[in-house]
């Protein structure tokens, strides 16, 4: 139980430091977030991807609100009882129809309160959350068919440009494609905010909060895959590597990995779905410069990074993906929300040495597909292929990600 008088203070210190937080650049995302619905709006997303942000930037627009982030320290151990407190502490602050609430997920059946909130109709509920997995349990069950969802990811390409005030062009990209898009780490250009980061996500996202005991294999495992994005991995090779002897630790830990969007596992096309579950998966990380920060054995394989940051972008623009796999290899096979297919490949640099491998397989999928054209990304290069009636573009990563 919090008494009314701390959650009183915690209120009134919150509010008064998000008031004075700068509101940054203008995401995407808070364009597309319906801001006067009578559901819960739900902003997911990897810490320090700007979820708060996006709330204060709404919140901007609101003459009154009520806001509280969940994980300050000061109201540990708040638990669903201690909503009415609360709701009476905003009362006695200010009348708002507006609610906005971090990392509320945390919260036992925090649930339970958003509902009664959205039973009152004209109530409008902003809810951010790191954990996929957990927002997910309840939203499907006590709130199914009462909130939309949206998902943020660092910046992309466009809003790294607004960010820096760059320009677009080869020189500006490769300046993304360093540093990434993580907005704090390039405010002060400090390897430690990405490595931190990361440790904070696999400490209290997932050691911590999954009560997992050995601690070094966890780290161990997350440290191997953020230094090899862009491979293939299977649970039975990572338990053997890792010396375990079952691979159902595997599965569970890259479950949380994966909730928590630290990592993103991408299955082997097939239409045949227990196939896709059968085969080998790739695995990717939620940004370039957060690889490069974490990586302790990391390549320096550009190409590799070149393909995360694709796959970044096409995770960003809501796909479903895939890589494909039969005679030869295409890196993404893509179904959109019109449910067509596409197929892309990517490479650094096409040249005399790779081009039959990389213009084959991309070949080999968009006729798998049935499809009639398909795009090859790269560094720099750009050119247009007519093999067999099917058109190939050949596109410079930075003008694709400006469509």
């Amino acid at each position: 139980m919090i008494l009314k008088e701390t959650l009183k203070e915690v209120v009134k210190a919150q509010k008064a430091e998000l008031l004075q937080t700068p509101l940054g650049i203008s995401r995407k995302k808070s364009e597309e977030i319906a801001t006067d619905i009578g559901l819960a709006v739900v902003v997911s997303g990897i810490r320090r991807s700007g979820k708060s942000t996006v709330l204060r930037q709404i919140i901007n627009q609101q003459k009154t609100f009520h806001y509280l982030n969940f994980e300050d320290v000061r109201i540990f151990g708040f638990n669903v009882e201690d909503f009415k407190r609360l709701e009476a502490v905003f009362d006695e602050e200010c009348i708002s129809d507006y609610y906005f609430f971090d990392e509320i997920q945390n919260i036992p059946n925090w649930e339970i309160f958003v509902r009664t909130l959205i039973d009152r109709k004209k109530t409008k509920i902003f809810i951010t959350g790191s954990n996929a997995s957990m927002l997910s349990r309840e939203l499907g069950t006590r709130l199914t068919g009462r909130h939309i969802r949206y998902e943020l990811f660092p910046f992309s390409y466009m809003e790294y440009l607004k960010f820096r005030n760059m320009k677009p062009g080869i020189s500006s990209f490769e300046k993304y494609f360093e540093e990434g898009g993580f907005p704090e780490y390039l405010m002060y250009k400090n390897i430690r905010v990405p490595q931190e980061l990361f440790n904070d996500i696999i400490t209290r996202d997932i050691i911590v909060r999954h009560s997992l005991r050995n601690e070094k294999v966890v780290k161990d495992i997350a440290l191997y895959l953020i230094s090899n994005v862009a491979k293939e991995f299977s649970f039975t090779q990572l338990a053997k590597l890792h010396g375990m002897g079952s691979t159902n630790t595997i599965i569970s830990l890259i479950n949380y990995f994966e909730n928590s969007y630290l990592f993103y596992s991408v299955p082997r096309f097939d239409f045949s779905l227990k196939k896709q579950i059968r085969n080998p998966k790739k695995i990717y990380s939620v940004d370039t410069g957060f690889v490069r920060a974490n990586s302790v054995s990391f390549s320096r394989d550009e190409g590799r990074l070149l393909e995360n940051l694709v796959f970044q972008e096409l995770r960003r623009r809501d796909n479903s993906i895939y890589y494909f796999r039969q005679e030869r290899e295409c890196d993404f096979v893509v179904r959109d929300r019109k449910n067509k297919y596409h197929a892309f490949q990517v490479c650094l640099d096409l040249n005399e040495e790779n081009k039959s491998r990389e213009i084959n397989g991309l070949l080999e999928a968009m006729q798998y597909l049935k499809i009639s054209s398909g795009l090859i990304l790269t560094l720099k290069q750009e050119d247009a292929l007519q093999i067999d009636g099917k058109t190939i573009t050949v596109l410079p990563v930075w003008k694709w990600l400006m469509e």
